[in-house]
This record gives C-alpha cells, structure tokens and sequence, in this order.
C-alpha cells in the first residue's frame, strides 16, 4: 500500500513548514554546480506544493531563502534571486488555474526590486483565490521577526497608556509576518540535519518535527505522503495527559 494510501484525509495537518535543505549536497553528489541542485530543488518544490493541494493541506511554508542566506557567493546569490522570479513567473498561471494563494514572510525590502515585483504581482493577483496558501519565506530569519514584532508593538503604544501585564502571546503573534495564518502541526525537514536553522522559531512551538535524510531533490511526492503518515501516527498532546485527550 502507498503512503498516499494510508493518509486519513480527517486528520491531515492544516499547516505543513518545509526547511528545503540539500540542494548543494546533492549537486555536489551528482558532479554539478550548486545553481543546479538549487534548480532540481524549484522543481521539487512545485512537486511537493501540488501533493499538498491533492490532499487538502490547507498551508505550506517553504523556507527558500534565509536572511543568512546573504552572506553567501553573490554568484550563488544571484542565480538565486533569478531562479526565485522565474519559478513565480512560469509558475503563475498555475497558480491561478488551482485556486492556490501566494504569500510571502520575510523582509522583501532586501530583495531586488524586479524579483520584489514579481513576487508582489503574483501575490496581488492570487490574494482572493480560496485554495491552498503557499508561503515562501524569503529573506526570513525568526529571531528578526521576533525583534521586528517587538519593535512594532513598542511603536504602537509609544505614545499612549498601556498596561504591560495584559501583554498576551495573542498581541504579540498579532505583530509577526504570520499573524493571519495559523502556526503549523508539522515540520519537515530535509538532508539529514536535525536543526531548525532559525526558522518560525515562535509558531513551532507545538509542531511535530520529521526529519529525513532525503536530500531536497529527491523529496518526492511520495516521500512528502510518508511525512504526513508518520505525523498521523503521533499523539499530540499539548501538555496534557493521553486520557485528557482521549487516546
């Protein structure tokens, strides 16, 4: 039986975070240049956004670009940022056909300002569409969104009276990139690496996490019903006891 079989579509998660990590190291295995792993990854990422839709997955987190991501070769960099805006732009009319909604979390104002327009166009465009949301996260570090959000809540009542007791998590997460979406049940992440790599720091807080040897480029779709299996197959309890819950 394949996973895609054994998947109960009543307990499916609402939200599913992808750390998209391999695509060097895979490049590397096959004797090509790293933009080409980074290539064979876009392509996997449209897999895996398509295998959530067919399933129902409400939506998905790619983490495709961290704000630490800068630091490296601005060739690699480059190669990025085009690769980015030509997956957005070829990829668009499907995104439309499907019903599927484009968001992005990060800070876009470091991004290229054709790339940035692209990526606005294409979320503008899609931003009533009631399918699956698909989120990028580009130029995104949690730890700077946690310090922006700080920063927001501190501006919004500089000049006015406020009680700093009645500060509740649901104000704060109210000020981060994600305050309209809900945090996700699952994380998956790639390559091997057991580490979370300063992603969503704040909304995982009770994620379950799998992670997979799978380098990105091989993360098919069948990998992707496996992850969903595996999180079917856990009790989430959110502090409380299995007879609390009722298992």
């Amino acid at each position: 039986m394949s996973f895609l079989e054994q998947i109960d579509t009543s307990r499916l998660p609402k939200h599913v975070a992808v750390i998209m990590d391999g695509n060097g190291r895979w490049a590397k295995k096959q004797g090509k240049d790293r933009l080409e792993g980074h290539s064979q990854g876009a392509l996997r990422a449209r897999e895996i956004v398509d295998a959530a839709n067919k399933i129902g997955v409400k939506y998905i987190t790619l983490y495709a670009f961290s704000i630490e991501n800068w630091q490296r070769p601005d060739s690699e960099v480059n190669g990025l940022m085009a690769l980015l805006s030509k997956s957005i732009v070829s990829q668009f009319a499907d995104l439309i056909k499907y019903n599927m909604r484009l968001l992005t979390i990060g800070d876009n104002s470091m991004l290229p300002a054709d790339v940035r327009e692209d990526i606005e166009e294409a979320c503008a465009k899609s931003a009533h569409n009631t399918g699956l949301s698909v989120i990028i996260a580009l130029s995104y570090g949690a730890r700077y969104e946690i310090v922006n959000a700080a920063k927001s809540l501190l501006r919004k009542y500089a000049d006015k009276p406020f009680d700093i007791d009645a500060l509740s998590e649901k104000d704060f997460a109210d000020n981060l990139y994600t305050a309209q979406i809900p945090d996700p049940e699952l994380l998956i992440r790639t390559s091997g690496e057991v580490r979370i790599s300063n992603f969503l720091l704040w909304q995982i807080s009770y994620s379950e996490l799998y992670f997979t040897d799978v380098l990105w480029p091989d993360f098919d779709e069948e990998q992707f019903y496996k992850a969903i299996v595996d999180y079917q197959h856990r009790e989430r309890r959110f502090g409380k006891t299995s007879q609390q819950i009722g298992r």
